[in-house]
């Protein structure tokens, strides 16, 4: 395997990426709330087709601001549909997602001649071109994906630390929440903006299925091994991080395993190794583990 400079940017891509995912990913597992994830992932889209349409740019504000309006609307549609239409939670997700999204499609196709507006990539991602596109900070030239990712990574860390407490509570017991003298429902909005905001900001960089991923598994696997959410989010970040720096050397060491010349998508790869670390732990965690309870189990029996 020959490492490059190139290959050390789109690791840090990966990485912070991954972790700017995985630290709001806890808390929507925390709250059963995993597939909130994948609706607003995908009803973000209009978001980002209006701000192409009004603004004529792919500049970050703009996306973030219709990203951030369109995530908080998703959230608000979701709870109307399933409060009022008297349906499951999942179920209104699945209402709110696909009317957004395909809307989404709908002013992406119709206004893709007028701006300048990449379906492929919003839907696909394509994390090995990052190290192209680079902005000088100081007199340093650093990708651009990294910068921003690196940037919605600090501003998540520093709104879960500001409002851990409140998060925490919230997460657990939305009615002690509010009796604690704050409103869940505020909590619950912000998590809302976090996940959107995130999601628009690796949309570029791996597409929206590794994102729904970067969500999910590494909270999942870090909500297997502890019952601490301190531990949980320093855990979720470390299988996210992991899954980024050993995706890509698969991506690259694998494919000649099977004769292939080329070597495979990294953010494919991202996707991949998060779900085999998840098996491992769900296989080998002590704790909850398949096998790791029936050894317990056989150990207390033996010194019983």
């Amino acid at each position: 395997m020959i490492w490059m400079e190139m290959d050390t940017w789109i690791v840090l891509v990966g990485v912070t990426c991954a972790i700017a995912c995985a630290l709001p990913g806890c808390f929507l597992v925390l709250r059963k709330m995993s597939m909130m994830g994948d609706a607003i992932s995908h009803a973000v889209l209009p978001g980002l087709a209006l701000a192409f349409l009004i603004t004529g740019s792919r500049s970050s504000l703009p996306m973030f601001i219709g990203a951030a309006v369109v995530g908080l609307l998703t959230a608000v549609f979701t709870q109307w549909v399933s409060q009022f239409g008297n349906v499951d939670r999942g179920a209104a997700m699945g209402i709110v997602f696909t009317i957004l999204f395909a809307l989404g499609l709908i002013l992406i196709v119709q206004s893709a001649e007028k701006v300048d507006l990449d379906a492929s990539c919003v839907l696909l991602g394509n994390i090995e071109w990052t190290p192209q596109d680079l902005m000088n900070i100081g007199p340093l030239e650093i990708p651009r994906a990294l910068v921003v990712l690196a940037s919605v990574m600090l501003l998540n860390l520093l709104v879960i630390l500001f409002f851990f407490k409140e998060l925490r509570i919230a997460a657990f017991d939305p009615e002690l929440a509010t009796t604690t003298g704050f409103n869940a429902q505020v909590m619950h909005y912000l998590l809302m903006i976090m996940v959107a905001v995130t999601t628009v900001a690796s949309f570029e960089a791996v597409g929206s299925i590794i994102v729904i991923a970067m969500l999910v598994v590494p909270p999942c696997c870090a909500w297997m091994m502890t019952d601490r959410l301190g531990v949980m989010l320093f855990l979720s970040a470390v299988f996210g991080a992991l899954s980024a720096v050993l995706g890509h050397m698969a991506a690259i060491v694998v494919p000649p395993w099977f004769g292939f010349d080329d070597s495979a998508s990294t953010s494919g790869m991202m996707a991949t190794v998060a779900g085999l670390l998840f098996m491992m732990v769900w296989i080998f965690d002590p704790r909850r583990g398949l096998l790791g309870k029936k050894v317990g189990k056989y150990i207390l029996n033996r010194s019983a």
